[in-house]
């Protein structure tokens, strides 16, 4: 969507984006990680969530706000967006309950959504090379070449 947004071009959206998704900011989920594979009892599951469910929809048009806010860009606006058809049995809401990892193991989400947010969509504005390699597909022959190097 952010690189979609930044080069006009359509952001897809299924159905009328009213699908419900918990967000957590990548930080968060990595401490989560570690924090079980520090602490957590083995053969157990952890639910992982941020406790911060929005619509998809809404979601896209944050994205386009912030966007157009960040880079003054009139072009970047909620006209990109186009709703297409949803897919076959697309579930409606992912809900997470991470009550187990906070109870057991005292992890919690410490960055509130919009700061999340918004530490994601300026790190990818300060990044477009990585951008650009992730959607011309040129990050794949690093990794080939490094998985090769591993065996």
């Amino acid at each position: 969507m952010i690189y979609n947004a930044l080069h006009h071009q359509p952001l897809p959206v299924y159905g009328d984006g009213k699908q419900i998704r918990d967000w957590l900011y990548v930080e968060d989920h990595c401490r989560a990680i570690e924090c079980v594979l520090e602490s957590g009892k083995l053969g157990e599951i952890y639910n992982v969530g941020g406790n911060n469910e929005h619509y998809n929809i809404d979601i896209v048009r944050l994205i386009i706000s912030q966007l157009k806010q960040e880079t003054r860009d009139p072009a970047i606006n909620n006209s990109l967006i186009r709703h297409v058809t949803d897919r076959p049995g697309h579930d409606r809401r992912y809900a997470i309950d991470s009550s187990k990892i906070q109870k057991e193991l005292g992890w919690k989400p410490e960055t509130p959504f919009e700061k999340g947010i918004n530490t994601t969509l300026c790190w990818y504005l300060d990044h477009p090379e990585w951008m650009q390699q992730v959607m011309t597909g040129e990050y794949r022959k690093f990794n080939e070449s490094n998985a090769v190097n591993q065996l």
